[in-house]
């Protein structure tokens, strides 16, 4: 059989591959922290016909003479650059301006990573994301960072309600109280929360807690614009964003997905055309095939 109709196979296979994953990235366009992939290429093996031969003192040298077999999926990369930054005046929509990313947790013990910064308070004063996950805060409890829940309901020590909060740049939870107290909020133990007029210890003061990894490249999507850390990310670090130089958090907006329509739809075309074209391969093979088989009568 002719190898072109194997090449043309698997050139075929490839394209389909690169078209599932533009639709994807169009079908996300305006999904919250969103981050576009891309599919690269690369040949399989090559039949060497002959080998190379070195120069001598009477001849010159030839080089080797090989027949490609295809091609095949290298990566399937995501693309890791900023998306743009749409203002929506809601406090409690976030944004970071830097590598690092969010991070929240279904039950405080697991605990993923994500730039969908579009959180909101439950009915218990927790602050969750759109799957009700936990957005985790940090403390400082001696040199460890630990990780905790960000109740924004009333102060445990005096029992007045905390009737309005923001969170500045770092992170910091600011609120202010029923009497007319203001401060950051902060807790020991993750599930008592008090107002932090300054005169307490500033390591408890809770910030909003991220993430930096050495290759977001290596991170794992698990679906609901979250990520997980694998091998290859490197080790998800849970820090304040102002220990592992992540950037700086911004209220009242949200960084939108990273397509660009314009590049999707172009790339649509190549893969449409890379289709046909290796398409046509396989039926050119296909008549020269049939002309064999026809030789004979």
């Amino acid at each position: 059989m002719l190898k072109s109709l194997y090449s043309g196979v698997s050139g075929m296979k490839g394209f389909q591959t690169k078209l599932d994953v533009i639709g994807n990235n169009v079908a996300n366009v305006n999904t919250v922290g969103f981050k576009k992939s891309r599919v690269m290429f690369q040949d399989i093996i090559n039949q060497n016909i002959s080998g190379a031969t070195a120069p001598t003192t009477s001849t010159g040298g030839v080089n080797p003479k090989q027949i490609g077999l295809g091609t095949k999926i290298s990566a399937i990369e995501t693309v890791n650059t900023p998306g743009s930054p749409m203002t929506t005046n809601v406090g409690t929509d976030l944004a970071i301006d830097g590598d690092a990313y969010f991070v929240v947790s279904p039950d405080g013990a697991k605990q993923y990573l994500t730039k969908a910064g579009n959180f909101t308070r439950d009915a218990n004063g927790d602050l969750v994301n759109s799957n009700g996950y936990y957005v985790q805060g940090v403390i400082n409890t001696g040199a460890t960072t630990t990780p905790v829940n960000i109740n924004i309901t009333a102060d445990s020590n005096t029992k007045n309600s905390f009737t309005s909060y923001s969170i500045d740049q770092y992170g910091y939870i600011n609120v202010v109280d029923s009497q007319g107290n203001s401060g950051k909020l902060s807790t020991t133990d993750g599930k008592s929360f008090y107002l932090d007029d300054g005169t307490g210890n500033a390591n408890n003061n809770i910030q909003i807690a991220t993430s930096v990894v050495s290759n977001p490249g290596g991170l794992k999507k698990i679906g609901n614009t979250m990520f997980e850390a694998t091998g290859n990310s490197g080790k998800a670090d849970v820090r304040r964003i102002t220990e592992n130089s992540g950037g700086s958090i911004n209220a009242g907006i949200l960084e939108m997905s990273n397509v660009d329509l314009t590049e999707e739809f172009t790339e649509m075309i190549v893969a449409q055309r890379g289709f046909q074209a290796n398409a046509r391969t396989i039926s050119t093979s296909d008549s020269i095939l049939e002309e064999i088989v026809n030789l004979k009568r």
